[in-house]
């Protein structure tokens, strides 16, 4: 087990296996982690019980230093494939989430229109109307969903508060396809409990999920670095490959990184 924390606003860029070349927005406090779920794949480690979020960076923060970074790139002719909220935790449990949004979205109209704007959710606080139409607006919006079976969710995502997986389902139907699902198949112990996420049953329900959100697309992958939780495996390229003959068979686009 390690933890790979981000101690600034802007980080990269870095390569991505779903994104390509992606600079990185962090809206987390800088080296720790503040999430709703503590995911036991996690790079960024174990979620801490409490964190100083008065220690989010600001919106002003946030855009001065993603000007700063994108003028150099374009001094430079760097290239760039995508900008991404990712970093340590949830980014949307940013208080101005909505807001830095309309900023990113505005410098990179102005440095560098031709690349794509995405988040990485794990789609808890959806529900907020302010989340949602800030989701819409991006132009990847990647939100998780690694099982259709509550057990398994809680399981693998261990979250904290309240947590209505049936809300959160019928609020990405709500996306009208706008949306990328994000599913990391896994398979090994935890807490005295085996759990693999990638067997027939759950696939099944998994993809009837799927169909009835009817997202743009499906990113599938598994374990590709050290997680928060040891005794985890990797689900085979091969899996993967199966589970994604069987969503494109069904009408849904995918893209497999093992």
């Amino acid at each position: 087990m390690s933890t790979f924390l981000f101690d600034s606003v802007i980080f990269g860029p870095v390569w991505s296996r779903r994104l390509g070349e992606s600079l990185g927005i962090n809206l987390l406090p800088a080296g720790k982690k503040v999430c709703n779920f503590n995911c036991i794949y996690c790079e960024c480690g174990i979620t801490p019980a409490s964190a100083d979020q008065s220690r989010f960076p600001s919106v002003e923060e946030v855009k001065n230093r993603l000007i700063q970074k994108l003028s150099e790139m374009k001094q430079n002719s760097e290239y760039l494939d995508t900008i991404t909220f990712a970093g340590n935790g949830e980014p949307t449990l940013h208080p101005f989430f909505d807001e830095i949004v309309e900023e990113v979205l505005a410098v990179r109209d102005k440095y560098f229109p031709d690349v794509s704007v995405a988040v990485l959710s794990n789609a808890t606080l959806i529900g907020s109307e302010k989340i949602f139409n800030s989701l819409l607006k991006v132009d990847l919006n990647i939100l998780k969903l690694d099982s259709a079976i509550e057990s398994t969710l809680r399981q693998i995502n261990c979250p904290n508060g309240n947590y209505n997986p049936e809300q959160i389902i019928a609020t990405l139907k709500r996306f009208k396809g706008k949306v990328i699902i994000q599913t990391l198949f896994l398979k090994g112990m935890c807490n005295g409990n085996y759990i693999d996420n990638s067997t027939e049953d759950e696939v099944n329900a998994w993809t009837k999920v799927l169909e009835e959100i009817a997202p743009d697309n499906v990113m599938i992958y598994s374990l590709a670095r050290d997680t928060a939780v040891n005794h985890l495996e990797q689900v085979s390229e091969s899996r993967l490959n199966e589970i994604s003959y069987a969503l494109n068979r069904k009408g849904i686009k995918t893209l497999v990184t093992p």
